[in-house]
């Protein structure tokens, strides 16, 4: 099967609750003896964008190719209509209005199929919900014109690079010439010159790059593959988490010799940076909309690998999960399972952090690792330096957004607001009180150093001290003395729009090679991408599906040579695994069949070198060979008796009760503990506040 089937999920939806999308493709796929016609570039036909769609219509027979006849509207587009090798005909159909569009095929006595095609703006949205405003333009950084607030469109333009025998990427003026020292590049066991043509343009108001393999000037068809292109597409995600607002100074970055010497094609979008947007929802909408533009340029897609680090494997992540199809495998590096999640330790760090540096002076640096949780302390400090100031109004906001637009509660109340969670107003909504988007952030009842306390690492006394004076943060992310107290509605709204990863839909029937490079101790640079993450979404993945089998955790030291060889390994691995999945005919549900055709050489393990991977399953706690070279430890919450999935955004609350303790408390400590956790400490044994299974895949958050 050429081009994989995006899922969606037909649910009912109560009213004040997203749209579920559904297919509305109104014709099956063809069998020998029916005439099929199905949309190519957005499998999608209701979420089309940009005017044009790429559909593939299916003759009843061979013989009968000549005799079909293809309507878009009414208007006969027969004439864009190409033979392909498979007996089937490819056109690209264009000027399409907004909104729905009949594309109707008819062969004869072969009978008539019909689908729906549904277009939407090139400048978005299709199903994100409203852009919020303002939104400042970056084009010049990419080397585009200047564009206009706030849809920043700028013309599409292409240039050329080489790569030279040295190993390094050179601009081309005439993409035909032929530079003595160009390098070779192999695709499908033949050398092709390492010439790669890059696009750049708007969609969606971010700016997409697109990159392949060209043989010269020629434009690429939807109609024959590029000789340099495999027909697969790696489609790449930037870190980060912040508030957005503005267009974005880089993508997930396109001109990639690991996936272009191969023959793949590499895509990207400045939406696609979460750095630039932390909403893995618009990064889907994003997404889908250059991929579509990519396939209505280069053709059909034989599958797509999703790619990228830190905030690009939570997009990853997050996209198989909610938005499957998008990306068909996904291979997230240093890998964290959603925002929402990563916010509660974030916030953690930096209560800690102040509680350190003032009441808790006295603890020595073992006690403060035990509390904390992780290899290295050095973690938590990195945490508020990184990004506790995503939790402000302001602190965290880009360059490109105007000091003068910025929010102030005196002189600027209805100003832009740099919150991470702003992303997400239209998923949770503001609080009509304080004009944020409400939040989810919650430490009511959890109990700071509760392992260390029962370890022995840290006294009673400094337990109930650490308790009583840690505090919270207020709605503009500065530290106050009360807890953190979530929004029931932002509660309500995480889990039921899988914001916060269950791991209970897409992720289930998505390969997933996890590439954990290990960063957990001091010294070793950006250290808050600490293991444990990847255990989290696997524990996520059982509690879900009752089996992780369809994740592989591949660890490997933060070298240039090791994190090269598990690179190469992982593209190759989880290019052979997909292809075995689109070769699979069987009747198996797609979950299975991502199960069954895992290569058997793929498995969790780690790298002890650059040519030695250790093959043998990894385990939370850490155990066997590769426990031993990459110790897995915890973090804020699970030190504090949160379970591995990290379910709980709001814990559920049971009385303090002291004969749980393996301590004893003197009766002044008691009253302090008591007064610290006047409504009780956290029952993880119980569901979280709002938890709930999530309303489905595919929603839509009332773009019309």
């Amino acid at each position: 099967m050429r081009n994989r089937t995006w899922r969606s999920t037909a649910v009912l939806a109560a009213l004040a609750v997203p749209i579920l999308l559904t297919s509305v493709a109104t014709a099956a796929e063809a069998s020998p003896s029916r005439l099929g016609i199905t949309t190519v570039s957005n499998p999608r036909p209701d979420l089309v964008s940009g005017g044009q769609v790429l559909v593939r219509v299916t003759p009843p027979d061979p013989g009968s190719a000549r005799q079909v006849r293809v309507t878009a509207g009414g208007h006969d587009v027969t004439s864009v209509f190409r033979a392909q090798a498979d007996g089937s005909l490819l056109g690209l159909v264009t000027g399409l209005r907004d909104g729905g569009t009949d594309v109707t095929a008819t062969a004869g006595h072969g009978g008539r199929a019909s689908v729906r095609v549904v277009n939407h703006p090139i400048t978005g949205p299709v199903f994100s919900g409203r852009q919020q405003q303002p939104f400042y333009c970056e084009t010049t950084a990419y080397g585009l014109p200047p564009a206009t607030m706030p849809l920043c469109s700028a013309p599409t333009q292409v240039t050329y690079q080489y790569k030279t025998t040295a190993g390094k990427f050179q601009p081309l003026a005439d993409p035909a010439s032929r530079p003595a020292d160009l390098a070779t590049a192999t695709v499908g066991g033949h050398p092709v010159p390492y010439v790669v043509r890059v696009e750049r343009g708007t969609i969606d108001r971010a700016v997409y790059e697109i990159a392949a393999l060209t043989s010269d000037a020629t434009a690429p068809s939807p109609y024959t593959a590029s000789p340099g292109w495999n027909g697969k597409l790696v489609y790449t995600f930037g870190g980060g988490c912040n508030a957005g607002y503005h267009q974005g100074a880089t993508t997930g970055g396109v001109v990639n010799d690991l996936f272009l010497a191969q023959g793949y094609a590499v895509a990207s979008s400045s939406l696609n940076v979460l750095d630039n947007n932390c909403s893995p929802i618009i990064s889907a909408e994003a997404a889908m909309m250059v991929k579509e533009h990519f396939a209505e340029t280069y053709g059909p897609i034989a599958h797509t690998i999703g790619w990228g680090g830190s905030g690009g494997a939570i997009q990853q992540y997050d996209i198989a999960e909610a938005y499957p199809g998008i990306v068909d495998g996904i291979i997230p590096g240093v890998s964290f399972p959603d925002p929402m999640t990563t916010f509660g330790p974030v916030s953690d760090c930096e209560l800690l952090n102040r509680y350190f540096a003032g009441n808790g002076a006295s603890f020595t640096a073992a006690q403060k690792l035990a509390v904390g949780g992780w290899n290295s302390y050095d973690t938590c400090v990195s945490w508020e330096l990184t990004f506790a100031n995503r939790a402000t109004a302001t602190d965290s906001c880009n360059a490109a957004i105007p000091v003068a637009a910025r929010w102030d509660p005196v002189t600027n109340p209805h100003g832009v607001r740099c919150n991470s969670n702003e992303q997400f107003v239209n998923q949770i909504g503001r609080d009509p009180k304080t004009g944020f988007v409400r939040s989810p952030l919650d430490n009511v009842g959890v109990q700071y150093g509760l392992d260390a306390l029962r370890a022995g690492k840290i006294t009673p006394a400094q337990f109930v001290d650490l308790n009583a004076s840690v505090g919270g943060l207020d709605y503009t992310g500065k530290p106050v003395p009360q807890r953190s107290t979530a929004d029931p509605k932002a509660l309500d709204a995480v889990y039921r729009d899988d914001i916060y990863n269950s791991a209970s839909l897409g992720l289930r029937s998505t390969p997933i090679i996890d590439q954990r490079t290990d960063l957990d101790f001091a010294g070793t640079g950006n250290d808050i991408h600490t293991s444990d993450w990847s255990y989290v979404l696997r524990q996520r993945l059982l509690t879900a599906n009752g089996t992780a089998a369809n994740q592989v955790i591949i660890e490997n030291q933060p070298t240039a040579e090791q994190q090269a060889a598990a690179s190469a390994y992982e593209l190759d691995a989880m290019d052979r695994w997909l292809t075995a999945i689109d070769r699979d005919g069987s009747h198996r549900p797609a979950a299975a069949k991502v199960i069954a055709n895992r290569p058997a050489d793929l498995s969790d393990g780690c790298y002890v070198s650059a040519t030695q991977r250790v093959q043998e399953k990894l385990t939370y706690p850490s155990s066997g060979q590769c426990g031993a070279a990459y110790p897995v430890a915890e973090n804020t919450r699970t030190a504090a008796g949160e379970g591995t999935a990290m379910n709980t955004l709001k814990c559920r609350l049971e009385p303090v009760d002291f004969r749980s303790y393996p301590v004893r408390f003197t009766p002044a400590e008691q009253s302090a503990l008591r007064s610290a956790f006047p409504s009780g400490v956290c029952d993880y044994d119980r569901p979280g506040v709002g938890e709930r299974h999530p309303a489905g895949t595919w929603l839509d958050y009332g773009s019309r």
